[in-house]
């Protein structure tokens, strides 16, 4: 293969060689137990909490709020089934029907254990309806959990406005930042944020770090018992070469314009493809996001004919993209059927316009094979 054009940002970044190296020495030489009182061990421990000082600043939080994680969906079940676990008597969360799996299965989870769930529509471009929200607050509620980006569209929340109704209303506001956090600046204060979700590994960090922000005063429990590291809520020994990669990665320099340049480049050469469609909002969007659909073709048989040509993406989310079944999220936002299954999302990066031409020729020329070799004969004038 000669090309190699990675355009599945969303699911997952290559680590930055910058990051690589605070990562290498962590792993060779700074390898002490963070939790072990000799010298090495303090070591570990200083720089641990140097880092959460870092990434606590970079969000106008305090150390003492940041809780280091596996990742994203550890954070997203801490959030909720800790709050759950230590809140007994609020029987109500508020959700919206697009939110990633790991926050819809647990939700269900506690819909099992009596609690009631209520889901949020969104409209077709995928935002939710902020009055709603608001009426479906009661005294029971405990939180409202709504994401910052969406994961499949790149719809980008109100987030800051969701955060002053809960704060109105007295109930705690959870978001998954997975998808915006050192892409979208976040100030949890100025958002009235009491827990946000982060994943290392989707801004150039390794994987299997992450962190919770949890403000101070929110009621929550650990859902995992054992040694009692960062505090209590998190047990298991601290992962420090990734905590250390993590916080190297904040202070990477992003250029975000080029970066949506080269999106919109790409939606406007999508769009000139017959039966093509954009599927979220063209400007409440990140600025990496590229979701399109092709009226009447499969979206797993053009992602695998792009692979042989050396082009990498995802038919949606990457934790489900196994699984052949419909996109909730394209459901959710009214998507035609016949655009449904043919669906690509494309999430770049810096080195993504590179290659914008061949990319662009490409596509087009897979769209056009499969709809040659289709058993059905497709109108595309009646595409809509």
């Amino acid at each position: 293969m000669e090309k190699e054009i990675y355009l599945d940002n969303a699911a997952t970044t290559r680590v930055d060689p910058f990051v690589v190296e605070v990562v290498k020495e962590a792993l060779l030489k700074g390898y002490g137990n963070a939790s072990s009182q000799h010298s090495i061990g303090r070591k570990a421990r200083a720089e641990i909490e140097g880092a959460r000082k870092e990434i606590a600043d970079f969000i106008g939080a305090t150390p003492d709020e940041i809780y280091f994680t596996s990742g994203g969906t550890e954070a997203n079940n801490l959030a909720l089934r800790g709050l759950a676990k230590a809140n007994p008597t609020k029987k109500h969360i508020i959700t919206s029907i697009i939110e990633h799996p790991c926050v819809l299965e647990t939700c269900k989870d506690l819909a099992k254990e009596g609690f009631k769930v209520d889901y949020v529509k969104v409209d077709k471009e995928g935002i939710v309806d902020l009055k709603e929200i608001e009426k479906k607050i009661t005294k029971n509620t405990l939180v409202v959990s709504i994401m910052h980006v969406n994961n499949e569209i790149g719809t980008i929340q109100p987030i800051e406005e969701i955060g002053k109704i809960c704060l109105n209303k007295g109930v705690y506001f959870h978001t998954d930042a997975v998808q915006s956090f050192t892409k979208i600046p976040i100030d949890v204060n100025k958002m009235n944020i009491n827990l946000m979700s982060v994943s290392g590994h989707k801004f150039r960090a390794p994987k299997g770090i992450g962190f919770l922000y949890v403000k101070k005063g929110t009621v929550i429990l650990p859902i995992l018992t054992g040694g009692g590291q960062e505090r209590g809520l998190r047990s298991g020994t601290e992962n420090v070469p990734g905590i250390l990669g993590l916080a190297r990665a904040i202070k990477l320099e992003n250029n975000h314009q080029k970066i949506m340049k080269t999106r919109d480049e790409l939606v406007n050469g999508l769009l000139e493809i017959p039966g093509a469609r954009i599927n979220g909002s063209l400007k409440k969007r990140i600025f990496i996001n590229v979701n399109v659909s092709f009226y009447g073709i499969e979206g797993e048989s053009l992602m695998l004919m792009l692979d042989k040509e050396g082009i990498f993406v995802s038919t949606g989310s990457a934790c489900a993209s196994s699984k052949l079944s419909e996109s909730h999220v394209l459901k959710a936002i009214g998507v035609d059927e016949l655009y449904v299954h043919g669906s690509l999302r494309l999430t770049l990066d810096e080195k993504s316009g590179e290659e914008l031409k061949y990319i662009l020729k490409t596509v087009k020329a897979k769209v056009e094979r499969l709809r040659e070799i289709s058993p059905f004969k497709l109108n595309l004038e009646e595409a809509k």
